[in-house]
């Protein structure tokens, strides 16, 4: 980059949130330069990367699937195209039913238009016998998978660095000049700044009053003989890991627990977890931890500051991070050239 550079976008993270709106940026030709410091970026690099259309206790459609699913299909193949890198891995999810009346439930269910186009097929009878405690069979669901997120995070980051588009550095928000129409950070002068910093919003002066705050949770890593190319998912997800035979099994959610590292608790909850649905020998290799920023309203919060136009948020991911960004990095990229609109409900004036 020259040693003073007149660009269009600033981009404050480079997490699952900063690395779409970069990737996003980059293909409608913006100038753009992504400060990051990787060794922060400990909810996105460790994510299990899971992405799934129908969840939460009541196995309901999630916010916005029809929009959100294709979007992530096109997005990370793209990516995947751009970079060379392997990290996009879509797989069936199968989730045992508990109950004869879930059973019930989604045999109705599965004619119903707003879920026929996720559903795989069903089953009243086991489908892995001896292997996975599903007695009464489960639902195999489709356009489900994981992301390898720290490949792609950093598959991510070498084609911004091939790009000339990213500083490995900490953003020192001491450094920035705010005017209306443009912003200083150094020897850049661009016409806004994104943030896109997780759970460190709070140190954020200029969006501190928005309620983003941390979700902790922990999960394992597991070594077993289980050779499925499926996801399992009750309780606990159980996704593929980097190794062989290794899998990631999570994932805790504590808003209390704001201590960095690893909960006895955390590994007793998901090990307990685990035992109610997978019959299968395993043993435990790994623990780890990470923190998502979440909202009140658990949506996504974008757009611009109420006194500068120049300064952008696009965070509060949380747990969806993966099935989120693509989505609304494309509605931020738009909305920023004057081509689109934020969701009412993803919309920053919520909370100013």
């Amino acid at each position: 980059m020259d040693t003073a550079s007149e660009i269009d976008l600033i981009i404050v993270g480079q997490g699952l949130a900063g690395s779409a709106v970069a990737m996003r940026a980059l293909a409608l030709d913006h100038r753009i330069v992504v400060l990051d410091d990787p060794s922060q970026n400990r909810s996105s690099s460790i994510a299990a990367g899971l992405f799934n259309p129908i969840t939460g206790r009541s196995m309901v459609k999630t916010w916005l699937a029809d929009l959100l699913f294709p979007a992530l299909f096109q997005y990370y193949s793209e990516v995947e195209r751009l970079t060379g890198r392997k990290f996009f891995h879509p797989m069936p999810l199968y989730r045992p039913f508990a109950t004869i009346e879930e059973q019930n439930e989604w045999m109705g269910k599965s004619s119903d238009i707003l879920y026929k186009n996720y559903i795989s097929h069903l089953s009243a009878t086991p489908g892995f016998k001896g292997e996975v405690n599903d007695p009464l069979g489960g639902i195999t669901l489709k356009q489900t998978g994981y992301l390898d997120t720290q490949t792609y995070l950093e598959a991510v980051r070498g084609y911004l660095k091939y790009r000339a588009a990213f500083k490995e550095q900490s953003f020192d928000r001491e450094k920035l000049i705010v005017r209306d129409n443009f912003v200083q950070y150094e020897n850049f002068t661009a016409k806004k700044i994104i943030f896109c910093q997780g759970v460190q919003n709070t140190s954020n002066p200029w969006f501190d009053h928005i309620p983003v705050t941390s979700l902790k949770g922990e999960f394992l890593t597991v070594q077993s003989d289980w050779k499925k190319d499926v996801i399992l998912n009750r309780g606990v997800y159980m996704v593929p890991g980097t190794q062989l035979d290794e899998w990631r099994v999570g994932s805790t959610y504590n808003r209390n627990d704001h201590l960095p590292g690893i909960t006895s608790w955390a590994r007793n909850e998901l090990t307990q977890k685990l035992g109610d649905i997978f019959s299968m020998k395993y043993t435990i290799t790994g623990q780890e931890w990470g923190v998502r920023p979440i909202t009140p309203d658990r949506k996504p919060v974008i757009g611009k500051h109420p006194k500068h136009n120049s300064l952008i948020i696009f965070n509060g991911f949380g747990t969806k991070g993966v099935s989120l960004a693509p989505y609304f990095s494309e509605v931020l990229i738009r909305w920023v050239g004057n081509k689109g609109t934020i969701d009412k409900e993803a919309d920053v004036t919520r909370f100013n």
